[in-house]
């Protein structure tokens, strides 16, 4: 929220836009605040600059008088400060656009025409239909108020707000906890002490607190009010634990607070190694390949069982290189994406752990199949040095040391691991500008050699766009390469580009006529090209018999 220049707090909408004060916060004598006539003389400045809004639940001490007149209501008459959300409450008639001018701590008087007050004499009837009224009011303080899904089925009024900035999401998971009451204040459900952990995704108890948790931030409070449908709906919920049942089509005030999160990601496309966060790194850089790390590890199996660790005590961090297997492939992977001081818990299903086979280590044995639970800190690590930081000799043996790594993975059936060494040995030597003749005649071959080898990793892994744009690559070096060409012709098949399939295929043949390969591929084009010509004609017939009909 941006206050404007004079200090008074813009409005929010169009409705409101026809309110727009006038006049300055701090004002000396009583001045026309809105274009309706309602004036505004402050008695006290509050404090600060913030100022409540449209649906907000204040604290007020008030007096009503009509002008010039007696006195009709009083928050002293009942003994306690009013509460209510702005804009709701009959008695302040007329003062909701002087109220969101106001700061905490601030006495004003408002003077209010008898065009903003009509309604007022349904509670006093004494008060006649064209008497102008003020009301003294002292803004105690306000809680603030949003409406979770823009319905109001879920409003959420907050009762302490958090200093940390960022706020979990749905992936994430989160720990808090509740107390949920019927109306009449009975409750019919309650957290443990220490809070209950869920996934954001997966919910917990009732739609609302899943809704409301992901718009608060670590350590906030608040209080929801619950329609049905974001609460028990039509059915209600039996008594369990000793508390009260809810009824059917309930609304619920549930006292919630989030307690803590962990950012959760997703290492592996496939969600079998899932990292959760518990305290965030420093720093932006993170261990490419290569890199040295050192990392303090707990390891335990799904009982709690610890079955490894390494850097408590006493010992010393473990020390590995990062993505060269020296460690099993689940935490090796996750550890690629940590920073230095990183915590975090990582979880990991058997393909990427021990796999199917039972595992003995110095602490316990480790069943087949098992589920690993890393709790991984970060202590260091000494990155491999960039290319933009090497001499031309330097990447060049790079490249050919990570092209090396990357046949080595291919002939083993690890292809994004090869991937991954063939695109570091491109990019070694992507830029050659510095590269005497011969160093980047040299370059040239482990850009096309590598990029080739890379495609051919791709059109395994069923990435075929990206296949289609490392031959592309290629040919842009040499374009006569007929190797490139017959894999971008394999990768847009697969994509059903078969007329550009059919460009690459025959090109391939006019520099070599007697290549069996490219015939064979060839001929699977035109029955590819058949089948589908015969899919569409079909297709096209039965519209056609659908339009007569």
């Amino acid at each position: 929220m941006e206050d404007i220049d004079e200090g008074i707090v813009p409005p929010k909408s169009m409705e409101e836009e026809e309110f727009r004060p006038y006049f300055p916060h701090k004002i000396e004598e009583e001045g026309v605040l809105t274009k309706f006539g309602l004036k505004k003389k402050l008695v006290k400045v509050g404090e600060g600059w913030e100022a409540p809004e449209q649906g907000d639940e204040i604290t007020v001490n008030y007096t009503a008088t009509v002008l010039g007149g007696v006195q009709f209501a009083s928050s002293a008459d009942k003994g306690e400060p009013l509460v209510v959300a702005i804009g709701k409450e009959n008695i302040l008639k007329g003062c909701k656009e002087g109220i969101i001018t106001m700061r905490k701590g601030e006495i004003s008087i408002f003077t209010v025409p008898p065009e903003l007050t009509q309604g007022i004499q349904n509670l006093y009837p004494d008060i006649p239909l064209d008497a102008t009224l003020q009301f003294e009011v002292e803004l105690l303080f306000w809680f603030k108020v949003v409406d979770v899904c823009n319905d109001g089925g879920i409003l959420k009024k907050i009762l302490y707000r958090s200093e940390v900035f960022e706020r979990a999401e749905k992936k994430d998971e989160v720990t808090v906890k509740y107390e949920v009451k019927l109306e009449d204040g009975r409750v019919v459900a309650k957290s443990p002490e220490d809070g209950v952990e869920f996934l954001v995704n997966d919910g917990h108890l009732c739609p609302a607190i899943a809704k409301a948790v992901v718009t608060m931030r670590k350590e906030e409070k608040v209080i929801l009010r619950a329609e049905p449908q974001y609460a028990f709906g039509n059915i209600g919920r039996p008594a369990q634990d000793g508390l009260s049942a809810v009824p059917p089509n309930a609304v619920v005030n549930i006292s919630l607070e989030l307690v803590s999160y962990k950012l959760l990601e997703y290492i592996t496309d496939d969600m079998l190694v899932i990292k959760k966060i518990t305290t965030p790194g420093v720093g932006f850089e993170k261990p490419n390949s290569g890199t040295t790390a050192q990392i303090k590890y707990i390891a335990k199996l799904s009982d709690g069982t610890i079955f490894d660790k390494k850097g408590y005590d006493g010992e010393d961090p473990l020390e590995f290189k990062v993505d060269e297997e020296q460690i099993i492939e689940g935490l090796d992977m996750a550890v690629a994406t940590m920073k230095r001081g990183e915590f975090a818990q990582v979880i990991i299903n058997h393909e990427y752990g021990f796999g199917e086979t039972e595992t003995k280590t110095k602490f316990a044995v480790v069943p087949a199949r098992s589920i690993l639970y890393y709790d991984v800190e970060v202590v260091g690590f000494t990155k491999v040095t960039e290319s933009w930081d090497m001499e031309a000799a330097q990447k060049l043996e790079y490249a050919a040391k990570r092209k090396e790594q990357g046949n080595a993975y291919f002939k083993d059936g690890k292809y994004k691991r090869a991937s991954l060494r063939y695109d570091m040995a491109a990019k070694y030597v992507e830029f050659d500008s510095t590269f005497t003749e011969e160093q980047k005649k040299a370059g040239n071959f482990f850009k096309v050699s590598c990029n080739l080898n890379n495609a051919s990793c791709k059109l395994k892994l069923k990435e075929f766009r990206e296949a289609a744009t490392l031959c592309s690559k290629v040919l842009k070096l040499e374009p006569s390469n007929i190797k490139a060409l017959f894999r971008r012709a394999q990768a847009y098949m697969e994509t059903t580009d078969l007329d550009l399939a059919e460009l690459d295929l025959k090109k391939a043949l006019v520099i070599d006529a007697d290549n069996g390969e490219v015939k064979q591929q060839l001929q699977r084009l035109k029955n590819l090209k058949s089948y589908y010509d015969k899919k569409d004609s079909t297709l096209y017939a039965n519209m056609m018999k659908k339009m007569k009909v």
